[in-house]
């Protein structure tokens, strides 16, 4: 069939060690003296221990965390397995998992599209409950790990940005963010409707986490109400299984004027202001009232005139002096979390 001649003796018939197609002692005789012989029908090769063994290399080298090793192994199994639902995602979770910083919003948007057809694939071919449950479940794990490592590297990365030129980076920044949230969100989504609600004590968590990412980066976003109602929509999905379960508190408090003047929230001057705020006027109630009247008005205010030369220019004059003043009365200029 494949025009070799390495032929060995098995249980009376001669084997090509080539291709696998079986020869009578004739046949073989004549494929010596004259070359090929016309067999008709077709040769099934069976590739079933091939295909063990890679499986087998692959997730040791998964085990091990050797992400070269185990997105090279899966490629392999992919070409010869293309339904299998752990190649098909473990392709794209190590080669995600070992992308460099600007690369970040790439990696999390080729995870988040790949939960579809991953939990589709899990769904058409693992029929036991129990085998289905522990795929998703692995995915479940690894999804949260990966998103995760994700976010974590973005924000350190923004937040090590030298303060003076920060602003510039935000929209990357929140890019980032938002891709990583959507890995979570995305597979929560597509394991309640394929499974039709079966497996909700796993979308239940996937949700949380996506809106765990989700909420830390909405201060810095524009649009900060209609982030908060995709962040109350994920509640109400998980409403749907846990009453219980409480929308969280979103920090949405950037201060806005101070952000708009210095081009960034993670400055040494917001940082002075914010403990201002939170320690000193946050604790009367004028200075209560001051804080909700600010931040209802100044986003409008910095929206039309934030990118004002004039404004950011005496803006600047007027809260270095007031920072200043504080600075000489305590109030640090370190890195700061916001008190609520």
């Amino acid at each position: 069939m494949c025009g070799s001649t390495n032929l060995i003796k098995e249980g009376g018939v001669f084997v090509c060690q080539s291709c696998g197609t079986k020869y009578s002692v004739e046949e073989a005789k004549k494929m010596m003296v004259e070359g090929t012989v016309d067999v008709k029908g077709t040769v099934k090769v069976d590739t079933s221990d091939e295909l063990k063994n890679l499986y087998e290399i692959a997730r040791r080298a998964k085990d091990a965390e050797n992400s070269d090793n185990a997105a090279k192994y899966y490629d392999m199994i992919l070409v010869k397995d293309p339904g299998s639902w752990e190649a098909n995602y473990y392709v794209v979770y190590f080669k995600s998992m070992g992308c460099k910083i600007g690369e970040i919003w790439s990696a999390a948007s080729d995870m988040a599209n790949c939960q579809s057809s991953v939990v589709q694939l899990i769904k058409d071919n693992e029929t036991d409950e129990t085998l289905q449950k522990a795929a998703l479940t692995e995915i479940s794990l690894r999804n949260t790990m990966i998103s995760s490592m994700l976010f974590n590297a973005a924000k350190s990365h923004y937040e090590g940005i030298d303060a003076s030129i920060q602003h510039n980076f935000i929209q990357d920044y929140c890019n980032n963010a938002s891709a990583s949230a959507q890995i979570m969100y995305n597979f929560g989504d597509e394991v309640d409707a394929k499974f039709e609600g079966k497996y909700s004590d796993i979308s239940i968590p996937s949700w949380k986490s996506g809106i765990d990412i989700h909420k830390e980066y909405v201060k810095y976003l524009q649009d900060k109400d209609g982030n908060i109602n995709i962040i109350n929509s994920y509640g109400d999905k998980i409403r749907k299984y846990d009453s219980s379960y409480a929308n969280p508190n979103v920090d949405t408090s950037a201060c806005y004027v101070a952000t708009a003047v210095y081009g960034s929230y993670d400055c040494p001057e917001v940082w002075t202001l914010r403990r201002f705020r939170d320690f000193t006027l946050d604790g009367t109630w004028y200075g209560r009232l001051f804080i909700k009247t600010y931040y209802a008005t100044s986003p409008t205010f910095v929206k039309y005139f934030g990118n004002v030369k004039l404004f950011k220019s005496q803006g600047k004059k007027l809260l270095d002096k007031w920072v200043a003043r504080l600075n000489t009365k305590g109030y640090e200029s370190t890195p700061y979390k916001d008190k609520y």
